[in-house]
């Protein structure tokens, strides 16, 4: 329950992180597209759940000192980023850069969640849990990272907003 007073669940079997590496960060979301409507209120509540929550993980690398942003952008602009960082052409669903700022497309997002038998708020969830294990060292470009990866992403998940997405 990531619940309104700003307390996170906690994953089942760990321990509370005792401390960032630094201050906690904090997390902002922005909407930078106009293609689908998103509330950002409850996206935001919910990042800042998911923060901690991931927090709680094991990962190689604490998150940056400051501020990460989660930027929800159309695919125009992440197939931008998609070429220039990664070299592949096409939008994707989630860039993570290791400075703190986590971009989505919410096009894509939408897409996946109907093709997946999401909800949109729940796909932008999972994209927003997964940016956050990037951001703390995890990798998916092994198959069976990837796999470890989605494991932990569903267990957060199903932690902070419960069963039944």
């Amino acid at each position: 329950d990531s619940g309104k007073d700003g307390r996170a669940g906690w994953i089942e079997g760990m321990n509370r992180p005792a401390h960032f590496a630094s201050e906690p960060p904090q997390i902002t979301v922005r909407n930078l597209q106009r293609k689908v409507p998103v509330k950002v209120k409850s996206l935001q509540e919910f990042a800042g759940g998911a923060l901690v929550a991931c927090a709680a993980v094991p990962g190689s690398r604490a998150f940056p000192a400051g501020e990460v942003g989660v930027l929800l952008v159309s695919d125009r602009r992440i197939a931008i980023l998609h070429r220039q960082f990664m070299n592949v052409n096409g939008p994707t669903d989630v860039i993570t850069f290791q400075h703190g700022e986590i971009f989505i497309s919410a096009e894509t997002a939408q897409r996946h969640a109907r093709r997946f038998g999401n909800s949109f708020v729940r796909e932008l969830q999972l994209y927003i849990v997964h940016g956050l294990l990037h951001l703390r060292g995890w990798d998916d470009q092994k198959p069976a990272d990837a796999r470890r990866m989605q494991v932990l992403q569903e267990r957060i998940l199903g932690e902070m907003t419960g069963p039944g997405w």
